[in-house]
């Protein structure tokens, strides 16, 4: 009797033991996004400081440019220098977004492996290991303007769904992120749905949302965020012409409580 009593001792012991560290690592995970957010802000005060200045130079440079020869070439080299400037202060910016809004958690070898795995199998596919991300390419799964998952895009939800509520899945909450490209919605009809991309962008990822809790992934699991056109991987192309990379729906699998 005294054995199984300092066993059962023991077990809550460790129970204890194993639910502070958990405590632990989400308050450490928590300071480090505050301090990250932060530094965030202080990045986008300065990027647009410096659009201010290289705003001030260009307009220098189209009075300099076929008068003072020296001149411009000196205007030129530091606008030149100030674009570079402002694009490297904006991947930054990008991705500290991302290290912020996934959290940085490593999957389980064997989650992992099954999300590679389902990533093979579907073309609308990616999955990046290091980061935790399935994405999704929007084209596929949905019509262009629409926010209504395709049927063949709502088998393979469905088939995530299932990697996502076995044993390794179920210890990771689920962010699903929409995305599009900047173009415009014309359509008024779809503009009276979806006003701007901002708004068709989080439509989506509530309906992807939709999808996977009809799929039973429990509803505290998942939150969803529209990021619009603001964040391309990939450049737009000119007079707001869009691009199909961009247009996509990212599903990060983070750390419970994120």
């Amino acid at each position: 009797m005294r054995i199984v009593k300092l066993s059962g001792i023991f077990l809550l012991c460790a129970c204890v033991v194993l639910v502070n560290g958990c405590n632990a690592e989400l308050k450490d995970l928590r300071v480090r996004n505050a301090t990250q957010d932060k530094l965030i802000k202080e990045l986008r005060s300065e990027v647009q400081i410096t659009g201010l200045e290289l705003d001030q130079l260009q307009r220098k440079l189209d009075t300099a440019e076929g008068r003072f020869g020296v001149e411009a070439e000196t205007l030129e080299e530091r606008v030149a220098a100030l674009k570079e400037e402002l694009g490297r202060k904006k991947a930054l910016i990008a991705s500290m977004q991302e290290r912020l809004l996934y959290g940085g958690a490593q999957l389980p070898v064997e989650l992992s492996t099954m999300l590679e795995d389902f990533a093979e199998r579907e073309k609308m596919v990616t999955y990046d290991s290091s980061r935790g991300i399935v994405k999704f390419e929007s084209d596929l799964l949905f019509e262009r303007g629409s926010a209504e998952v395709a049927p063949a895009a709502r088998e393979a939800v469905k088939s995530l769904c299932k990697i996502l509520n076995s044993e390794e899945g179920k210890k990771f909450d689920i962010i699903i992120a929409g995305h599009t490209d900047d173009m415009r919605i014309a359509k008024p009809a779809t503009r009276q749905k979806h006003p701007t991309n901002w708004h068709l962008s989080a439509h989506r990822g509530i309906s992807v949302l939709d999808v996977m809790a009809k799929s039973k992934i429990a509803s505290e699991r998942m939150s969803i965020r529209g990021f619009g056109e603001f964040r391309p991987i990939a450049p737009n192309k000119p007079n707001k012409k869009g691009n199909p990379e961009n247009r996509r729906v990212e599903i990060y699998i983070v750390p419970k409580g994120m």
